[in-house]
C-alpha cells in the first residue's frame, strides 16, 4: 500500500467489553480516508505506526526539542481517525506516533511532535485530562528524548577528561561528560557522571551496551542507568526567578562569606542565602541583579573552590509525571515525589533542586555522605551523653518523616498531625494515604497536605505524606 501501514484484519475482540467495536476493513478504511484528507502517509514499524514525520510539503530538519508531548490513558480501541482531529485543535502536527500491540490494538499511549514549542505547551494546557469518551480521560504531558546516562561507580579519583576519552572508546556518538567534585576533596570526583550523547538513538545503543551490569571501567564494574530529565520550567516562570543556586561550594564556606561574595558587585542586592552542605540558594530583592550575578559569579573562586551559578528552578507544585519509557517521560508511574539527594550516593539527576535525601523509589537509594549509615560496635564502658534530636543537622535524618519532625521544631512549631485513610483497590488490595496537619499554619492558605497517590504500606504512606508536605513548605 505504499506509504500506508498495514492493519489487521481483526483489530479488537468483539468480547472485550468495549462499547465501540470496529474490524479491521473498517480501521482500514477510516485511516485511509485520514489520509486522504489530511495528505499525511502511515507507516507501521517497529511495534508503533507513524502518521506523518514530515508532513506533506514540509523542508527543513525536524521541529526542535520540546515540541513533543506525551499523550497517556488512550483507550485501548481508539486510533488516528479519533486522535488526530482532536489532537490538531493545538496546532499543526508534525509526527503522530502511535504504539502498537501485535493484536492491532494500540498500547494506551502515543507520542504527538507539533511544529512549534507554542503548540505541545497549548496541546498539554488544553488536551490535559481531557475526556476523550464519556467516562475516559487522557493525560498530555511534555516529551523528552533523553540523550544523557547516568554511569556509577566511577573511581573517584579519575578526571573529566579520562573518562570523557573512556567512554567515547566504548560507546559511539559520546558529545560530553559532567563531573562534579566531592564535596569533601575537590581534586576527586564523587564517584558518578553524566554522559551526554548526540541523540536518544546513540544514548539507548550505549546504554544497551553497558547495562548488563558486567561491563567494566578501570576494572570497576559500574552502574548505567538513563539520567532523570532535567526539570522543564517554561520560560514566562523563569523569567521570574529571582534566586540563584550555587553549587561546588566548600562545605567550609558559610552563609555569609557567599552574602558578602555576592553583595561585592552591587551591595544590599541579595536578600537572604541558604546553604545546604555544598549548595546554596541567593534569593535576590531582584531579578535583573540576579541574573547580573549569575554572569559576574558563575566560574569564580569561594575560599578556592569554583562555582557553578545557575537559576534556580521553580518546584512544580503541581502533580508531575516522570516515568521514563525508552528514556522518555511518561505518566503512569508511581509518582513519589523524588526529593534530590545527597549527591555522594548516586543521584541520576542533573540539574534538580537539591533539598532533602530522602527518595522512596527508583534504584538509586541515597544515604547521606557526611553522616556514614553503617554500625559501630558498643563496647562495656562507652560514656553515653543523652541529647535531644534537634540538636543534631538535618543531614542525621534520613527519612521525611523525621525530616518534617525536625523542620517544625525549628520554625518552633507544635509537631505535625498525622490522620490516616484507607480504600480498597479494584483487585481487593487495601490502600493508604495519610492527611498531615500542620496546627502552625492550619488557619492559613493550606489548611493540610495530602499527596494524590495511595501506598499499600503504612511506612511507605506516612514518608510520601512527609515528602509531600516539605516539598510544599519549602527549603529549611
Amino acid at each position: 500500500m505504499g506509504g500506508t501501514a498495514t492493519m489487521n484484519e481483526e483489530n479488537i475482540d468483539g468480547t472485550n467489553g468495549c462499547s465501540k467495536v470496529r474490524t479491521g476493513t473498517q480501521n482500514e478504511a477510516a485511516l485511509l480516508a485520514l489520509m486522504e484528507k489530511t495528505g499525511y502517509n502511515m507507516v507501521q514499524e517497529n511495534g508503533q505506526r507513524k502518521f506523518g514525520g514530515p508532513p506533506p510539503g514540509w523542508e527543513g530538519p525536524p521541529p526542535p526539542r520540546g515540541c513533543e508531548v506525551f499523550v497517556g490513558k488512550i483507550p485501548r480501541d481508539m486510533y488516528e481517525d479519533e486522535l488526530v482531529p482532536v489532537f490538531e485543535r493545538a496546532g499543526k502536527i508534525y509526527e503522530f506516533r502511535l504504539m502498537m500491540e501485535f493484536s492491532g490494538e494500540n498500547r494506551g499511549y502515543a507520542f504527538v511532535m507539533y511544529t512549534t514549542k507554542e503548540e505541545a505547551q497549548l496541546a498539554i494546557r488544553i488536551l490535559n485530562n481531557y475526556e476523550i469518551r464519556p467516562g475516559k480521560f487522557i493525560g498530555v504531558c511534555v516529551s523528552l528524548d533523553n540523550c544523557r546516562l547516568f554511569i556509577g561507580a566511577i573511581p573517584k579519583e579519575k578526571k573529566k577528561e579520562e573518562i570523557l576519552d573512556e567512554m567515547k572508546k566504548v560507546t559511539e556518538g559520546v558529545v560530553d561528560v559532567i563531573v562534579y567534585p566531592s564535596a569533601t576533596d575537590k581534586t576527586k570526583n564523587r564517584g558518578f557522571a553524566f554522559v551526554e550523547y548526540e541523540s536518544h538513538r546513540a544514548a539507548a545503543m550505549a546504554r544497551r551496551k553497558l547495562i548488563p551490569g558486567t561491563f567494566q571501567l578501570w576494572g570497576h564494574t559500574i552502574q548505567v542507568d538513563w539520567a532523570d530529565p532535567e526539570k522543564e520550567v517554561d520560560e514566562e516562570t523563569m523569567q521570574r526567578v529571582k534566586v540563584l543556586y550555587v553549587r561546588n561550594l566548600m562545605i567550609s564556606t558559610t552563609e555569609e562569606t557567599i552574602k558578602a561574595e555576592f553583595n561585592k558587585f552591587k551591595p544590599g542586592a541579595v536578600e537572604r542565602v541558604k546553604k545546604l552542605r555544598d549548595y546554596a540558594f541567593v534569593h535576590f530583592f531582584n531579578r535583573e541583579d540576579a541574573v547580573a550575578a549569575m554572569s559576574v559569579m558563575n566560574g569564580k573562586c569561594i575560599d578556592g573552590a569554583s562555582i557553578e551559578v545557575t537559576l534556580a528552578k521553580p518546584v512544580n507544585k503541581e502533580n508531575t509525571w516522570r516515568q521514563h519509557l525508552n528514556g522518555q517521560i511518561s505518566p503512569n508511574s508511581e509518582n513519589l515525589i523524588v526529593f534530590a539527594n545527597k549527591e555522594e550516593s548516586h543521584p541520576k539527576t542533573l540539574g534538580k533542586l537539591p533539598t532533602l535525601p530522602a527518595r522512596l523509589n527508583g534504584q538509586h537509594s541515597p544515604s547521606p555522605p557526611e553522616v556514614e549509615r553503617c554500625t559501630y560496635p558498643f563496647y562495656p564502658g562507652t560514656k553515653l551523653t543523652p541529647i535531644s534530636m534537634y540538636s543534631l543537622k538535618s543531614n542525621h535524618f534520613n527519612s521525611a518523616v523525621m525530616h518534617l519532625d525536625y523542620y517544625c521544631n525549628k520554625n518552633n512549631w507544635a509537631p505535625p498531625e498525622y490522620y490516616l485513610y484507607s480504600t480498597t483497590s479494584q483487585d481487593g488490595k487495601v490502600l493508604l494515604v495519610y492527611k498531615i496537619v500542620i496546627p502552625a499554619i492550619a488557619n492559613g492558605s493550606q489548611s493540610y497536605f495530602m499527596p494524590d497517590k495511595l501506598c499499600t504500606t503504612l511506612e511507605d504512606a506516612k514518608e510520601l505524606a512527609a515528602q509531600f508536605t516539605l516539598l510544599h513548605l519549602g527549603p529549611f
